[in-house]
């Protein structure tokens, strides 16, 4: 954290030190930390320069906008003088040419603009070891920006220590915008391991410095190079330093946030009118140059599809008519109208078709698509084919004549689950639909207050191409990754803390090993990227208009590039879209192609199907064998798990909506645990009564008679938490329960909820769910081969799980016995689980063939087996 003084004040350059993509902030104390500290002292700015990166800028700007202070953005560059008038290029290059430090600072919207440029630059074609900058590429972008010659590692300070004559000093010197001297205690280390005799020569190699900005007329700053908050927060630098290999981190090297009086003093050897100038007219005078700026451009800024607008009414008017006749019920013209209107008001429609053209080509190369979320809530989504959830109350609708009738009065959950009916105007079988989700949870309340969000799981064996048809729609150079970044854990500091105090031989109470864990906890430490983000940029402006772009360490040579920033910074300026690559979509294809079902002609009220949930027997299993249990649902998404089998097993689901609680009690925080488990046991509330998800909550609030906008309120404060916290309802939400008859019981549970997924979500879910269990029950040899296909991918499968069924029963319980499995080894339990089960059911392993079996894919032989491939 250098610092730059500004009349009594200073102006730290708070150097967060992510050196790469890889490496950790050396900065022990969060930004709102240190700009409180500015703020405190009376500094009305401060700066921020990490090592080769931006990453605490968004945190730096949340942080000066609540102090008060204004924030300078910059870096502290790995600068490289260009070699025989060629920029450095990569890791490749047979040349490794010297590096220095170099500070930029940025004064206009400009000049962060060529800032994000040159770090994008520095990583994706200048990147050796640390992200580097070439004085070619900075000569390209210097415009907007005040170059700094920075501490000990930089060229000028390298040169002075090195002796050069007085004309190279000058000429390197010219360079610089201003220069930079530091107190000599930083360099203390130098004196005590002998590099320089005294403190005296660090003190002359400030005074040469000084003397050449005052000969070339540049102003001189005193910077503190502070990388930490205060004096004892060296120690944990220290650890942190070791943990990540650096060579010298035990050198003594007090680098903290010094106040203006610490910097007068530290440069008193130069006399007190000279440590005034570089300490705080010089700074004031480098402070004054910068513009306030907004760092992230204000607004949404979505990209453009040709005819989107027309292309959703279309597509919606279309489907609705083809579904309902030319004049449909008044609760879908109602529902569509509200919801179509304002999506287009809004110019929300390029969300919305993006997604459906996203869907349709994954359709078209044969695989179904997931939606996650809330967004099946969207009559606007399924009318145009982005989901299969119809979110309507439950009806029945006729094909041919399009006669309908809604049942509105909370009798059944969803379509599916009514009784099959013949249409009383042509005789036609009725077709059941409709799952009675509320627009609200998606849009918000009144009509819409949210940016739709709309979010995928695509096959992971089709994500990659759905990336690509992405860069498709908007042009390789508007898409890109969204990145992210990790923290330290509690749990990793403290084994950081442990390891030097042992390895040092130090002695240190609990209350100083907490000290020391809290000082490294929550401190950034590697980049990464959302596992199917992707940010998509207007096509008018340019990436770096909002940040700069990376690879990742480990994956340099990839097409897409990152999002410097963590994408959660400009999710309110950009669109974003998950999609994320999935395990469902893939089975039911492979199913699909081995079986000629087609997955979405499956009913999803099969009643043979519904019943192993509860019981195995249509699979022909006993219910007492202490494996299998009292459920048939291993193997099948979101039911195979331990937890949720319990809760099937105590809420002993018969409806699909039935399905749908489940779920959401198995995902919920507080929903199920000494909540709704209670009051199924005692017999208060049945499954489909208790709370399974955020939308039970509002459904039955409307149902009693509560007002809509406050009923939509309570269900936000439940599902997020607040009414737990707080202990009170939104209003008079808790007074108007009670007079609308709403039991205690109800409103109890309301109360220990600390999170709920949206209903849509769920039912999403379980709709795939249970067409994969129907594959199960009906062509368990489809099932099988593509259950243990998709394990073999995840490395889920060891020649163990080929053995008898008593041999797995052995191993099984001994794992069910051992505490603390890993992932890996819960994982390996599941497909062993899924081996018994199989065994049981008499389908049985064939030996990999080199004539005959695929290399990853299991094949079904002529005599009901499954032929292990070849390369597990």
């Amino acid at each position: 954290m250098n610092t730059i003084s500004c009349d009594k004040t200073i102006l730290p350059r708070v150097e967060l030190h992510m050196h790469t993509r890889f490496s950790a902030f050396d900065a022990l104390t969060d930004p709102d930390a240190v700009v409180a500290r500015a703020a405190e002292w009376g500094m009305p700015a401060i700066a921020v320069t990490d090592h080769g990166t931006a990453q605490a800028f968004p945190d730096m700007w949340e942080a000066g906008k609540k102090h008060g202070v204004k924030i300078i953005y910059g870096i502290e560059a790995y600068y490289v003088p260009d070699v025989d008038g060629k920029s450095v290029r990569t890791v490749d290059s047979a040349f490794v040419p010297q590096t220095y430090h170099m500070v930029m600072l940025v004064k206009n919207k400009a000049g962060l603009k060529n800032l994000y440029k040159l770090i994008s630059a520095s990583y994706l074609s200048h990147y050796h070891r640390a992200p580097t900058i070439p004085r070619s590429l900075l000569m390209q972008y210097r415009d907007g920006l005040l170059i700094g010659s920075v501490c000990i590692m930089g060229e000028l300070y390298q040169a002075v220590v090195a002796g050069v004559g007085e004309e190279e000093l000058i000429r390197i010197a010219s360079f610089y915008d201003y220069l930079e001297l530091q107190p000599v205690s930083n360099y203390s280390y130098l004196v005590a391991h002998g590099k320089v005799s005294d403190v005296q020569i660090l003190q002359d190699v400030n005074r040469l410095i000084l003397n050449l900005g005052h000969k070339l007329c540049k102003p001189v700053v005193a910077t503190s190079d502070a990388h930490f908050l205060d004096a004892e927060d060296e120690l944990c630098r220290k650890i942190l330093n070791e943990a990540k290999g650096v060579s010298d981190s035990d050198l003594d090297c007090p680098v903290f946030f010094r106040s203006t009086k610490d910097m007068l003093s530290e440069f008193a050897y130069l006399g007190a009118e000279i440590a005034e100038e570089i300490v705080i007219t010089n700074t004031r005078a480098i402070a004054d140059q910068v513009e306030e700026i907004e760092l992230l451009p204000g607004g949404r800024f979505l990209p453009k599809l040709e005819n989107s607008a027309e292309d959703l009414k279309r597509l919606v008017y279309e489907k609705m008519h083809r579904i309902y006749g030319e004049n449909p019920p008044e609760i879908v013209r109602s529902r569509v109208s509200i919801e179509l209107s304002t999506i287009l008001n809004q110019q929300y429609d390029v969300i919305y078709m993006t997604a459906q053209k996203l869907v349709q080509n994954s359709l078209e190369n044969g695989y179904l698509v997931g939606s996650r979320g809330s967004v099946a809530s969207s009559i606007v989504a399924y009318m145009s084919g982005i989901t299969e959830l119809n979110p309507l109350p439950p009806h029945y609708i006729c094909p041919k004549c399009h006669h309908s009738a809604f049942i509105t009065d909370s009798s059944y959950g969803c379509g599916v689950d009514m009784p099959e009916r013949d249409c009383p105007e042509c005789g036609t079988r009725l077709l059941r639909d409709g799952f009675n989700i509320p627009h609200e949870t998606f849009l918000g309340y009144p009509s819409i207050e949210k940016i739709p969000d709309i979010d995928f799981n695509f096959s992971g064996e089709y994500q990659a191409k759905a990336h690509k048809y992405t860069e498709t729609l908007f042009g390789s150079d508007h898409v890109f990754l969204a990145g992210t970044v990790s923290t330290l854990s509690e749990k990793t500091a403290y084994a950081y803390v442990k390891k030097y105090l042992k390895e040092h031989g130090i002695r240190a109470t609990r209350e100083i090993i907490n000290r020391l864990t809290r000082g490294l906890a929550d401190v950034k430490c590697s980049t990464g990227q959302h596992p199917g983000g992707l940010v998509i940029i207007p096509q008018n402006m340019d990436v770096t208009d909002f940040c700069p772009v990376q690879h990742l360490i480990d994956d340099s040579d990839a097409d897409m590039c990152t999002t410097h920033f963590e994408y959660y910074w400009m999710q309110e300026n950009l669109l974003k879209f998950d999609e994320l690559g999935h395990d469902d979509p893939t089975m039911i294809r492979m199913m699909e192609d081995m079986t000629g079902v087609r997955a979405k002609e499956i009913s999803l009220s099969d009643p043979v199907t519904m019943s192993i949930f509860t019981s195995p027997a249509a699979l022909g299993l006993p219910d007492d064998d202490p494996i299998i249990g009292t459920t048939g649902t291993f193997g099948i998404p979101d039911f195979e798990r331990s937890h949720s089998r319990q809760i099937l097993m105590d809420a002993h689901p018969t409806s699909f909506d039935d399905l749908i609680h489940v779920s959401g009690l198995s995902h919920g925080v507080g929903a199920w645990e000494n909540n709704a488990q209670n009051l199924i046991y005692y017999g208060i509330a049945n499954v489909n009564e208790t709370i399974g998800s955020r939308d039970d909550i509002m459904l039955y609030l409307l149902s009693v008679g509560i007002e809509p906008e406050l009923a939509y309120r309570t269900m936000e404060d439940v599902r997020k938490g607040k009414v737990l916290k707080s202990g009170k309802f939104p209003g008079n939400a808790e007074q108007q329960m009670r007079d609308k008859g709403v039991p205690e019981w109800y409103i109890e549970s309301m109360r220990k909820i600390f999170y709920l997924f949206p209903k849509a979500h769920v039912a999403a879910y379980v709709m795939m769910a249970f067409r994969i269990a129907w594959f199960k029950v009906h062509e368990p040899l489809a099932f099988y081969a593509a259950y243990f296909y998709l394990q073999c991918q995840k490395g889920a499968f060891d020649s163990g799980v080929l053995g008898r069924a008593e041999d797995l029963r052995v191993r099984i319980v001994d794992m069910k016995c051992r505490a603390n499995l890993s992932f890996d080894e819960e994982e390996l339990l599941t497909t062993m689980e899924v081996a018994y089960e199989m065994n049981l059911r008499g389908v049985h392993f064939a030996p990999a063939d080199p004539l005959r079996s695929d290399p990853k894919r299991f094949l079904i032989t002529d005599d009901n087996r499954l032929l292990i491939p070849l390369n597990i």
